[in-house]
């Protein structure tokens, strides 16, 4: 009877983020049918964003731009607020521009060795008139010489004029080249907490296995957020914002140097722990928990007494898992097991993987 009530508790929570997710897609879309707004991938995150985010900044940001925006004023808001999809268009303007200012280089190298050839023909032209025609007058030579000396001040001008244009080039490159540094790692960052994003952790997942010998001693975990909708509601956005952002500080403090966090999705946020055993993995979990239990409270709805955040952690080790979506998929079902009990809000994988004998904190 348990193991039904815990089922259909599963199926109904899985049921309500479906239908939240529609609503979500249906309110995007009305509101860009309702503001002309065009229908590229890139506005659809920004309008996501703005409307489901968790963003006011962005959202009075897209408010402002009023009916039918310019998809110009619509990429600079993407750009301002580093979403992923204007960020990659930044990188791919940049990476052209580059392209761009090297043919130009390219253009001016060839013009200057142009004039370097006519140069050297002209001085070949002169030396064999002298040697052939050695009863020439010195009115002829010194026609000659002024034509040569003027070519010399020709070539030197343009020598000169060539050292700034690639002097200023390669400046403009590197420029380019910092700025494409920037746009990128901007991609891989979460402009809300700072720390690294989804697609900047699943790179990093992709790396750990990215040999030939399976990667050991790893465990990933997923904790989200219990119910964060509601405390959006009761609190408000903003408020969410800044309790997403301090509990991104705790995970920082909490986690060693060389061991990751980032911030995957709204309310969800996954760890890479190396150099971790079996037994390991949930006195991590159990330690986050109490970090976050001992470090932040927020303010209930009457503000005498204070709330703890509910938390639920999910956590897979990579010798269960032979490719990188296999161990996050994992991680997700334990996830997904923690928050169907809350009594017991950290779950590992495979379920039979209770709670450890050994307590060794990583």
């Amino acid at each position: 009877m348990q193991n039904d009530a815990s089922n259909a508790q599963q199926r109904h929570q899985q049921n309500a983020r479906i239908a939240a997710g529609h609503d979500q897609l249906q309110k995007v879309a009305g509101y860009m049918a309702k503001h002309m707004i065009g229908g590229l991938p890139r506005n659809y995150e920004l309008v996501h964003e703005a409307l489901n985010g968790h963003h006011p900044a962005l959202a009075r940001g897209l408010a402002a731009l009023g009916q039918r925006p310019s998809q110009h004023d619509l990429d600079q808001l993407g750009l301002k607020h580093r979403l992923l999809g204007h960020c990659g268009i930044a990188e791919d303007r940049l990476q052209a521009d580059a392209t761009g200012l090297l043919d130009k280089l390219g253009e001016h190298v060839s013009l200057g060795i142009l004039h370097k050839q006519t140069f050297a023909r002209a001085l070949e032209t002169i030396l064999k008139s002298i040697r052939e025609d050695e009863g020439r007058g010195v009115g002829d030579l010194i026609a000659e010489l002024d034509f040569l000396n003027g070519a010399t001040s020709d070539l030197l001008h343009s020598e000169t004029e060539l050292g700034l244009k690639l002097k200023s080039g390669l400046q403009q490159i590197e420029a380019a080249k910092r700025a494409v540094e920037t746009a990128k790692a901007a991609t891989e960052k979460d402009r809300l907490t700072g720390l690294p994003n989804r697609l900047s952790f699943m790179k990093r997942l992709e790396d750990l296995y990215g040999h030939d010998v399976p990667p050991s001693g790893h465990a990933l975990l997923l904790v989200d957020i219990d119910d964060f909708r509601s405390i959006n509601q009761q609190f408000g956005e903003e408020a969410g914002n800044r309790l997403l952002q301090r509990l991104a500080t705790i995970f920082r403090k909490t986690i060693k140097k060389n061991d990751v966090v980032a911030r995957i999705d709204g309310d969800d946020f996954a760890f890479l722990f190396s150099d971790v055993a079996a037994e390991d993995a949930h006195a991590i979990a159990e330690r986050l928990h109490a970090a976050v239990e001992n470090n932040l409270v927020f303010a209930t709805e009457h503000g005498s007494t204070h709330g703890g955040l509910g938390l639920s952690i999910g956590f897979a080790l990579t010798h269960d898992a032979d490719e990188p979506m296999q161990l996050l998929f994992h991680a997700e079902a334990a996830l997904n097991t923690a928050r169907a009990n809350p009594r017991a809000p950290i779950a590992g994988y495979p379920p039979e993987r209770g709670r450890p004998a050994g307590r060794h904190v990583a």
